[in-house]
């Protein structure tokens, strides 16, 4: 299932991921994986197909929606977090559920802490919505990547921000953060005043020895400022479903969110059994997936050629490359895409941080990757 793709069958795929690349090229740049969903997956939405395609007996203004449990059902059995399934509410994407909780719940001028670089969506959106992006630096630390706490308090100090936009497991470096991390995270966020947005999509794909540590759990007055996104279309590669959940532990943020009742829409038939086929039966696909992408991260770094940067990640199938040593005539990007005819993530479009970076997706087959990086190597050489 993970080691038995072929090339010729993906370029034919209809989707993003291969349509956009050109016959001669590798794509290995959009957060998707090759790998066909799990089985669960699969067969519930043919039952869906099979049965019934109509109205669905619960909608976004009731409390009955079986996402909402689930997700209560799965943060206490992965991770010990007792949350009330009546504070979570569903999207579309991520993007939509952050999108939503900025209009209801800050203006324009606000500002945004983001730990930068960052998905760049989140970009767009904090400038599309003219809210400032208040940037908060990963720096290269060893083997990882560190912030600088003291810093963000200042920046605080100085100059007022309304949200912290915590996006862990990070994209793109991959980091997991410490439980002391957070801890400091949300103690500036109580001082200063902070609704905390936490983007955890990723933390079904933490690599050990590490783990994932809901923000939001770090105790109820963390909770009563958190809003939690998360979705399962990342791990159990099914972002074509559109379907994503929050746990909405701001209160005024839930209320505003309620009123008018259609206006972020709701979720849709397959996207709710798609979820809730990955969450509820889909963990034995997960637990094979997650050696292979483990393999696949250290022999991105056994593979890439010398000069090029790379810090495994701790979670996600995606690997930070730093080409600022290269020495390129143009950008690392358009290098790669034109002389190694490898399509990657631009680190431009990951704002401050991303200059002389790119973005490798490696969730794949190892053949296909070495070929990836092969390609890299030999224009490299």
């Amino acid at each position: 299932m993970f080691d038995d793709l072929d090339v010729r069958a993906l370029h034919r795929r209809p989707g993003a991921k291969w349509n956009r690349a050109a016959p001669d090229v590798l794509p290995a740049w959009i957060a998707e994986m090759d790998f066909p969903p799990a089985p669960s997956v699969r067969e519930a939405l043919l039952r869906c197909v099979e049965n019934d395609l109509g109205y669905p007996s619960w909608d976004g203004r009731h409390a009955d929606n079986p996402l909402r449990a689930a997700f209560a059902e799965r943060m206490r059995d992965r991770h010990g977090w007792i949350l009330d399934p009546a504070q979570v509410r569903e999207f579309t994407d991520i993007n939509q559920g952050l999108q939503a909780v900025l209009n209801v719940a800050t203006r324009p001028g606000d500002g945004v802490v983001v730990h930068t670089p960052t998905y760049p969506p989140f970009l767009e959106t904090i400038a599309g919505m003219g809210r400032r992006l208040d940037p908060l630096p990963y720096t290269p630390d060893g083997d990882g990547w560190t912030f600088d706490a003291d810093r963000l308090d200042r920046d605080l100090g100085e100059r007022a921000s309304r949200v912290l936009l915590l996006v862990n497991p990070h994209n793109p470096t991959g980091r997991v953060l410490r439980r002391d991390e957070l801890e400091t995270l949300a103690e500036l966020a109580l001082r200063h005043d902070l609704l905390v947005v936490a983007d955890e999509i990723h933390s079904d794909l933490v690599h050990a020895p590490h783990r994932h540590i809901p923000f939001a759990s770090l105790s109820a007055e963390v909770a009563a400022r958190t809003v939690t996104l998360t979705s399962a279309t990342k791990a159990f590669n099914v972002p074509g479903v559109r379907c994503a959940v929050a746990h909405v532990g701001a209160a005024g943020v839930r209320e505003a969110l309620a009123r008018p009742s259609h206006l972020y829409g709701e979720s849709n038939t397959f996207g709710v059994a798609a979820t809730l086929a990955a969450w509820r039966d889909g963990d034995a696909w997960l637990s094979r997936l997650r050696p292979v992408l483990a393999d696949n991260a250290a022999l991105v770094r056994e593979e890439l050629p010398s000069g090029v940067g790379y810090r495994i990640p701790q979670a996600t199938f995606l690997a930070w490359l730093d080409c600022r040593d290269l020495a390129l005539d143009t950008d690392p990007y358009t290098f790669f895409l034109d002389k190694a005819r490898v399509l990657l993530n631009d680190g431009r479009s990951f704002g401050p941080g991303g200059e002389g970076f790119v973005r490798l997706n490696f969730g794949t087959s190892p053949e296909i990757l070495r070929e990836i990086l092969g390609r890299i190597r030999g224009c490299l050489a």
